[in-house]
C-alpha cells in the first residue's frame, strides 16, 4: 500500500512559493518544501490529485489556484519504512501574498530536492 503526496510548484509574479516543514513531520522535517499533502480515501472519485492540491494550497497558504499542470512522479521509502507516491503540478495563483508565508526568488543554493523540479521544468534558476 502506498501514501499518495502531491505538491505544489506555486509561481506567481516571477517568484516561488515554499514553506517550512515542522520539525515534528516525519519526512524532512525541518526543511524547506513545495506546497501539498496526502491524498484521503474518497472511495470512487476524480480528479483526486488536483482536488487533494487545490485544497492542501488553500489549507496551508490561502491561496486560489488559478491552473494545475503535471510536472513528474516518483517514489520513495520514509525512514520508518512508508512507501510514498509523489505527484509534483506546476500550480499558478494570482494572489501574491498568501497568509503568513514569503515568496522568494529560487536560488541555486537550495540544491537538491528542489533542484530536481527547476530542471524537469527547465526554468532558469538566478
Amino acid at each position: 500500500m502506498f501514501i499518495v503526496n502531491v505538491e505544489g510548484a506555486i509561481h506567481c509574479y516571477g517568484k516561488w512559493l515554499l514553506i517550512l516543514r515542522s520539525e515534528k513531520e516525519e519526512h524532512a522535517g525541518g526543511l524547506l518544501s513545495l506546497v501539498g499533502g496526502k491524498c484521503e480515501i474518497e472511495g470512487v472519485s476524480s480528479d483526486v490529485l488536483e482536488r487533494t492540491l487545490q485544497r492542501e494550497i488553500f489549507e496551508e497558504v490561502g491561496c486560489e489556484v488559478s491552473e494545475i499542470q503535471y510536472i513528474n512522479s516518483a517514489s520513495f521509502v520514509t525512514d520508518s519504512g512508508l512507501h510514498v507516491i509523489d505527484i509534483v503540478f506546476y500550480v499558478s495563483t494570482n494572489q501574491e501574498n498568501p497568509t503568513q508565508k514569503a515568496w522568494m526568488k529560487l536560488m541555486k543554493s537550495f540544491g537538491w530536492p528542489l533542484l530536481r523540479y527547476w530542471n524537469i521544468l527547465k526554468f532558469p534558476l538566478i
